[in-house]
C-alpha cells in the first residue's frame, strides 16, 4: 500500500505522567535535584502501534481510564508522547471532552470563527460555512451568547456543527454525541454518514458497542493503556464484552443485596442450556437454547408473573414474559419454569438475563444479571444473511423476481 495512504501511523506509542500526591511536592521534586521521589509514574499508554488508512472510520472502545481519550489527544497533538512516535498526514478536526478549545467568553459566533481560523480558514471561508454552521447547530439566538450561557446540549451542538463544516482531512470525535438528544444524534449520524461518503478518514470513541457497529470499519479495544489489533467491529466488540465480563466477580454478579422484592417467592438458580462448544465455551447462533429458572416459595403465592429480560451491554434486546400463561396457577415449595428458543437468533457477542417475578402489585424477586453467556455466529448462511451485524438474525426468505 502507498505510504500516502496511511493517514495516521502510531509505532510503540508511550505515555507517562507523574503523580504527586501533594502540590508542594512538584516544589521539592524540583530541589531534590532527582535524588529523592516525591511522585510516583503512571503510563497511561504503552507501546501503541497501528496503521490508519484514507477514508476509514476506525473505533475505539474501553472501559473508563483505560487510556482512550490519552491516545486521542496524542492523535490531535495536544499532547506528545513520553516515547514512540505518532505521524498524522493531514488536518484534524477534535471533538474532544465538552468544551474543549471553547472559550467560554466568547459568544458560539466568535468561537466558530476562531476555531476555523485554528483550521487554517480566512474570515470569507468562515464567512461562507457560518449559515450552514448555525443551522445545523439550531441554538437560535444563543449563536451570539457567550457560550458560558449554554447547556450541555447546546455546547455540544455548536461544536460537532463546527468541527464538521471546518472541512477537516480526518474527523476525531470523543464521546461528544453521547450529551445530545436522540433526534440530534440522528442528525450527526447523517452528516457522519455523509463524511464517511466523501472520504473522509475518522476516529471515533465511544461506550456504546452499538454506536461503534454503526459508524466503523474496524475497531481496537483499549484495556489499560494497551491497544489490541484493529479488527473488524463485531470481532473486537465480542472481546470488549468478555473484558467488561471478566471484571465482574461470580459473587458480586449474585450478591444477594443487589436483589429486590419480597422474596416471597425467589429465583433458586438461572441456566442456559443448549450445546456450548468445548473450544470457547459460547453458545452458536441458530442452535437451539433454552433458559431454566428454579423458583422456591415459601408460602401459597398466586397471580404471579415471570419473565427474563434479555440485556446486551446494558441494553434490552427482548423481553420474555409469561403474561397469560402463570397468573392463575398457586406456587408453593419448588417450581421450574423454562423457555425454549428452538433456534437462537442472537448474533455474536456477551448476553446477560435479568429475572424477574412479580406477584398482585408487588415484587417478588428481581435478579439483575441472574446468568451471563457468549454466543458466537458460525453457521454461513446465516452470517451471510445477517453480515453478524447488530444483535440478532432476521430469520426469512428472499423473493428475486
Amino acid at each position: 500500500m502507498p505510504s500516502d495512504e496511511i493517514v495516521i501511523s502510531a509505532r510503540n506509542l508511550a505515555k507517562s505522567y507523574r503523580l504527586f500526591g501533594h502540590p508542594g511536592d512538584r516544589v521539592k521534586q524540583f530541589l531534590s535535584l532527582g535524588l529523592r521521589q516525591y511522585h510516583r509514574a503512571f503510563t497511561a499508554l504503552k507501546d501503541v502501534s497501528f496503521d490508519i488508512r484514507r477514508g476509514e472510520t476506525i473505533g475505539i472502545i474501553g472501559r473508563n481510564g483505560s487510556g482512550k481519550s490519552t491516545l486521542l489527544q496524542l492523535v490531535c497533538g495536544i499532547l506528545k508522547p513520553s516515547s514512540g512516535s505518532i505521524a498524522v498526514n493531514g488536518r484534524v478536526s477534535a471533538l474532544l471532552e465538552l468544551g474543549a478549545g471553547f472559550n467560554p467568553e466568547f459568544t458560539g459566533r466568535e468561537n466558530a470563527y476562531f476555531q476555523g481560523a485554528i483550521m487554517g480558514l480566512s474570515q470569507a471561508e468562515m464567512a461562507a460555512r457560518f449559515d450552514a454552521i448555525a443551522a445545523f447547530a439550531d441554538i437560535g439566538e444563543f449563536i451570539d451568547q457567550p457560550v458560558r450561557t449554554y447547556s450541555s446540549g447546546m455546547f455540544v451542538r455548536l461544536a460537532f456543527a463546527v468541527a464538521s463544516h471546518v472541512d477537516p482531512d480526518i474527523m476525531v470525535v470523543d464521546e461528544a454525541l453521547a450529551v445530545g438528544d436522540a433526534a440530534f444524534q440522528q442528525k450527526c449520524f447523517d452528516r457522519i454518514y455523509d463524511m464517511q461518503s466523501r472520504g473522509m478518514t475518522m476516529l471515533v470513541v465511544s461506550h456504546n458497542p452499538y454506536q461503534i457497529e454503526r459508524l466503523c470499519t474496524r475497531v481496537a479495544v483499549m484495556d489499560r493503556g494497551r491497544l489490541s489489533p484493529l479488527a473488524p467491529a463485531k470481532e473486537a466488540l465480542s472481546l470488549y464484552h468478555e473484558l467488561v465480563h471478566g471484571e465482574l466477580a461470580p459473587d458480586a454478579r449474585a450478591e444477594p443485596a443487589q436483589r429486590e422484592g419480597t422474596h416471597a417467592l425467589r429465583f433458586e438458580a438461572v441456566a442456559v442450556e443448549g450445546a456450548r462448544d468445548p473450544a470457547d465455551g459460547a453458545f452458536r447462533t441458530n442452535a437451539a437454547l433454552r433458559i431454566v429458572a428454579d423458583i422456591v416459595a415459601e408460602q401459597a403465592v398466586d397471580n404471579v408473573r415471570f419473565r427474563f429480560e434479555l440485556c446486551s451491554a446494558g441494553d434490552l434486546v427482548t423481553m420474555i414474559s409469561t403474561i397469560g400463561l402463570t397468573e392463575q396457577m398457586k406456587f408453593h415449595g419448588r417450581h421450574r419454569i423454562a423457555f425454549s428458543m428452538p433456534r437462537c437468533q442472537l448474533t455474536t457477542g456477551w448476553y446477560h438475563i435479568n429475572a424477574v417475578a412479580v406477584g398482585r402489585n408487588v415484587r417478588l424477586d428481581v435478579w439483575p444479571r441472574a446468568v451471563e453467556f457468549n454466543v458466537l455466529l458460525k453457521d454461513e448462511p446465516a452470517r451471510n444473511l445477517s453480515g453478524d451485524c447488530g444483535i440478532y438474525v432476521c430469520q426469512g426468505d428472499w423473493e428475486v423476481t
